[in-house]
């Protein structure tokens, strides 16, 4: 099975004390287990990077540390999944034209990685803006762990 991992349930896996870490372990462990084939966008990948060194994390998560986490639980485990300058200028236009602001341009990119990369399922924490955002055909692909 192909399985999408959003940049939320792949930072909740490395952080023990975060709040979703139990479900997004769990998730990270079948994938393994099961071998199924994972799969995150490649900018995600600096998301993941970004996110890990800026939250307020206790203890904190330092540069040299979040390299290790990308380099041991995530590269070897996951396909990365470019997109084209044309996608990325056709996402942020959609995004223009139905009045979404911030973050939701990622979570749509996050979509159209998954969609490319034909995935069956798409885990997220962000369930209600990765829904309203995705197109009717990756609708019930989008779960939690």
């Amino acid at each position: 099975m192909k399985l999408y991992f959003d940049t939320s349930v792949l930072v909740a896996s490395a952080v023990k004390g975060h709040v979703h870490h139990a479900p997004a372990h769990s998730a990270l462990e079948r994938l393994l287990r099961d071998k199924h084939r994972g799969y995150v966008s490649a900018h995600g990948l600096a998301e993941i990077y970004a996110v890990l060194t800026r939250a307020p994390f206790v203890p904190p998560v330092y540069p040299s540390e979040a390299w290790q986490i990308l380099e041991q639980n995530i590269l070897p485990h996951f396909t990365l999944v470019e997109l084209a300058s044309k996608d990325y200028v056709g996402l942020v236009k959609a995004c223009a034209a139905q009045g979404w602001t911030g973050g939701r341009v990622y979570d749509l990119l996050h979509l159209a990685c998954a969609q490319k990369a034909s995935c069956e399922r798409i885990y997220t924490f962000n369930l209600q803006h990765f829904r309203e955002l995705a197109p009717a055909s990756l609708g019930q692909k989008i779960h939690a762990p």
